[in-house]
């Protein structure tokens, strides 16, 4: 990729539209791990990340909720991590689930390698159920941001659910949110176009602990930075 295309890569061009996504996710709570118990897939694609990177590697949680179960994986891995989250509430969870590891909460569109307030650069980023809350025209935007996080031959550890959906508003334990997502072939294409290598992937049918959340079909795709 030319430098001449680094301002594709930039969030300027867009105006991000988070109305109410922070506020459900503060009122949802400790709620999310209830209605969620069962993290085989997540916990799998966060074990390859946590053993393919080297010891001692510095991974980014984007949309780090909790911190549990993943924060404090790649944590317990011997990582340095930094977990970000739109939401205030979730983060103070996370501070206090993993006290280990780093937690900011702040709009990923915001997130830069460099400048005062940059982020550096990572040797692994998890981004897990994290970008289906964006609208489908600002994902691609959001991996290439993640590309640009990572060092060369950097790991990107992703999953979203498998669906048909754009921006579309779905009842989430008893509060509205956004959600995005694509079928199979059209992630792993938007994915690739991104510039990523899929050295694997996985899928897995969950049924949520609540009737307030439905059945879904979650895609996890392990990635390296080509």
């Amino acid at each position: 990729m030319s430098e001449g295309s680094e301002a594709f890569l930039e969030y300027g061009t867009l105006v991000p539209d988070r109305t109410g996504q922070a506020d459900a996710f503060d009122a949802i709570g400790e709620r999310y791990d209830d209605a969620f118990p069962h993290k085989e897939g997540q916990i799998a694609a966060a074990k390859w990340l946590a053993e393919e990177l080297a010891p001692g590697s510095r991974v980014l949680d984007l949309g780090c909720g909790t911190g549990l179960p993943t924060a404090r994986q790649l944590v317990a891995a011997g990582h340095r991590v930094l977990g970000v989250d739109l939401s205030p509430g979730m983060v103070e969870q996370a501070r206090r689930n993993v006290p280990e590891a780093e937690f900011r909460a702040v709009d990923l569109a915001e997130l830069r390698p460099g400048g005062p307030d940059g982020v550096g650069e990572f040797d692994g980023v998890a981004a897990f159920f994290s970008l289906l809350m964006l609208p489908r025209d600002e994902i691609p935007y959001a991996l290439r941001l993640v590309h640009r996080l990572l060092r060369p031959g950097g790991l990107f550890a992703l999953s979203m659910v498998e669906a048909d959906l754009d921006d579309e508003e779905i009842p989430f334990l008893g509060h509205p949110i956004r959600v995005s997502g694509f079928l199979r072939d059209d992630l792993l294409r938007v994915v690739r176009d991104a510039g990523f290598e899929v050295v694997g992937e996985d899928a897995f049918a969950y049924a949520p602990a609540t009737t307030g959340a439905p059945p879904e079909h979650q895609l996890f795709l392990n990635c390296r930075r080509a």
